[in-house]
This record gives C-alpha cells, structure tokens and sequence, in this order.
C-alpha cells in the first residue's frame, strides 16, 4: 500500500498535468486549429499520456475507495494515445480538453484537500 504522501504527490502531478494542458490549448477557437499547432497538440498528448502513467502508479485500494473517478477509462486512454497516436481524432481530444478537464481536476483537487 502506497503512503498518504506518495498519493498525495501522484494526485498533485495529475493537477500539474492537467493544468499544462489547459495552458497549451487555451489560445485556441477549436479542434482544427489546436490540432495544426504541432507542439501544443503533441504537448497536450503528451500530458495526457502522463495522466495515464500516473494513475497506473495509484494504488489499487485508493482508486477503489474513489470509484466515482473513472481510474480505468483515463488509464485506457492513456493506451490508445500510446499505442494508436496517428489514429487519435482531434475533435475527441479537444472534446476532452474542453469538457473532461476541468471537472477531473475538481474531483482529485477534493481529494488533495482531504489529505
């Protein structure tokens, strides 16, 4: 079982990541324009690839205990971004971006509070 403090770290790194991503794509109108700024689009991927490596590293018990997160699902993301990355649709990820974000970061933002 992983200590309170390397959970609290791990939950403080996704906020980090989540945040650059927002930082990268900000300036843009929609997906389209997003996805021809090379860097920032590969840059975004990239933290989500990171999001995903870092929530393998929670422990198991942890994200039981917070199922209303759903660990899974950004960890399987992480695996078609990783494995797929010219198959990646851009309108998905800017979907993501714009509407998946902000709400994640809530959630884990509560339970770095609650540590």
């Amino acid at each position: 079982m992983q200590s309170m403090s390397k959970i609290k770290f791990d939950l403080l790194s996704l906020i980090e990541s989540i945040d650059k991503i927002q930082n990268y794509s900000q300036e843009f109108l929609n997906a389209d324009d997003f996805y021809n700024d090379q860097k920032s689009f590969d840059a975004s991927m990239m933290q989500l690839v990171v999001i995903g490596e870092t929530i393998t590293r929670l422990d198991e018990s942890f994200k039981k205990t917070h199922q209303h997160i759903p660990w899974q699902k950004i960890k399987d993301f992480r695996n078609i971004i990783a494995h797929d990355y010219f198959g990646i649709d851009a309108d998905e990820i800017w979907d993501i971006i714009q509407n998946k974000l902000i709400p994640l970061r809530s959630e884990i933002q509560i339970l770095v509070d609650k540590m």
